[in-house]
């Protein structure tokens, strides 16, 4: 699999698939889109910057989709045992005065950001504080895996062939616990 998404840097779709990847994984898709970008990266050094403005834009809009998910769906969600409008009043309040925190700190980490997305929909985050916050931690996370990727780029290849297997089980851990650490944060 490794290989073929590095091939796949050479591609006349490469950058479509990122955008697609990243799209989905900001609102409702569980593969985060750096499993994507830093191969592409690698395979490509030429276009990293040009990799990551494309997920990072691809983010945000599929962020956008997230909060309308949230804020459309917020009578499906009064459902579900346990969610109350109480509930929903007071986590409008702490997004109101502390959601910048909560997107900014899911779209820098393996905290699963589509939570983020749809919970601030569901809260009615300020539209303008949520692209803020979505712009600043997303533009950190993919100009950052991109210029670590341009930067030690081929000295990576045989760490990454080596250590693969472990390096997908660590983020798989990552993923699961960014779901825990969410489920008693909020």
């Amino acid at each position: 699999m490794y290989d073929w998404v590095l091939h796949f840097a050479h591609h006349k779709h490469s950058t479509t698939a990122l955008f697609g990847l990243s799209f989905a994984e900001s609102s409702f898709f569980p593969i985060p889109p750096d499993v994507l970008l830093g191969p592409l990266c690698l395979g490509n050094r030429k276009k990293s910057m040009w990799f990551a403005a494309v997920t990072t834009v691809a983010s945000i809009l599929g962020a956008y989709l997230g909060y309308l998910i949230g804020y459309a769906f917020i009578e499906v969600a009064l459902m579900i045992p346990g969610v109350t409008q109480q509930g929903v009043d007071w986590l409008g309040g702490e997004f109101d005065v502390r959601g910048q925190w909560y997107v900014f700190i899911a779209a820098l980490t393996p905290i699963p950001f589509k939570l983020l997305t749809i919970t601030a929909g569901f809260a009615e985050m300020n539209l303008l504080v949520f692209t803020l916050a979505c712009l600043i931690g997303r533009s950190m996370r993919f100009f950052g895996v991109a210029g670590v990727f341009w930067l030690i780029g081929p000295k990576a290849l045989p760490f990454i062939d080596k250590w693969f297997n472990w390096l997908a089980l660590a983020f798989v851990v990552m993923l699961v616990g960014g779901f825990v650490v969410l489920k008693y944060m909020i």
